[in-house]
């Protein structure tokens, strides 16, 4: 579904700040795969994550999402492939608009704008079915600007919203580090609960080992632009938190774990 061939992204190139950030990565996904991915600081995550939502362009390799070659597609454009969760809360979502007209431009993604009718009665209750589900009781406030909600609910409804087109690809970039624990868990939650229910495939990125044992059929560790671990099925189920920080030792040749990796 997602094949991601032999990428390379160098940024400042030539200068005394050039960073090697992707260094001929490779990653498979099926569809359907939940996939976790963790690693310390500056290992390559989010640049992983924006290479395929096409933030930023690769410097080599390709990009295929169900067969077609996205890479040198603009960010844009392959927005009608993808959905995206960022870790801050105030994006994703117009502040000043309703919860309704918000889904209603998530819901149109994709598609040419015309001036045809504005929201439907159909379309307000079928917002509603797709609220109540995150159980915040958005539902009865369909009309309430999203700038008044608070951090976890605009949050909830960004997750929302990028999976409302049932995209090919889920991006879930940290989309939890800025909420409070229980907060966070409730997101959590909510988001294994859309990727299954609507069979998604998803990549996740945390801090959280934990999170990311627990969630997601499929878990890989990134260091300096590549993955130095790859797990799934059974075997990630049966993982530990001591087990991953010794993966961790073992692949990156470090006898300390990053500390970014110890936040679990």
């Amino acid at each position: 579904m997602l094949d991601v061939k032999n990428i390379s992204k160098t940024f400042n190139a030539g200068t005394v700040n050039e960073k090697a950030a992707l260094n001929g990565l490779s990653l498979h996904l099926d569809e359907g795969d939940f996939v976790t991915v963790i690693g310390g600081n500056g290992a390559g995550k989010s640049t992983l994550l924006n290479a395929v939502a096409g933030v930023w362009p690769v410097d080599s390799g390709a990009i295929m999402i169900d067969g077609v070659d996205i890479t040198r597609l603009p960010e844009h454009k392959r927005a009608k492939y993808i959905g995206r969760v960022f870790q801050d809360p105030m994006i994703g979502t117009a502040a000043t608009m309703q919860i309704e007209e918000n889904l209603a431009l998530a819901a149109r993604r994709g598609q040419r704008r015309g001036l045809g009718p504005g929201i439907t009665r159909e379309e307000q209750e079928e917002y509603k079915e797709q609220l109540k589900m995150l159980g915040l009781g958005l539902e009865n406030r369909l009309t309430t600007k999203v700038g008044l909600l608070s951090g976890g609910q605009r949050q909830a409804l960004t997750l929302l919203m990028a999976s409302l087109k049932k995209p090919k690809l889920l991006l879930l970039d940290e989309h939890t580090a800025a909420l409070d624990p229980k907060t966070a868990a409730k997101v959590l939650e909510l988001s294994a609960k859309i990727v299954a229910e609507h069979n998604l495939t998803t990549l996740m990125i945390t801090h959280n080992m934990k999170d990311a044992i627990k969630y997601g059929n499929r878990l890989i560790m990134m260091h300096e632009g590549h993955i130095i671990y790859d797990v799934s099925g059974e075997e990630k189920k049966k993982l530990t938190v001591e087990q991953l920080l010794a993966k961790f030792g073992q692949a990156s040749g470090s006898d300390e774990a990053d500390d970014k990796l110890l936040l679990s």
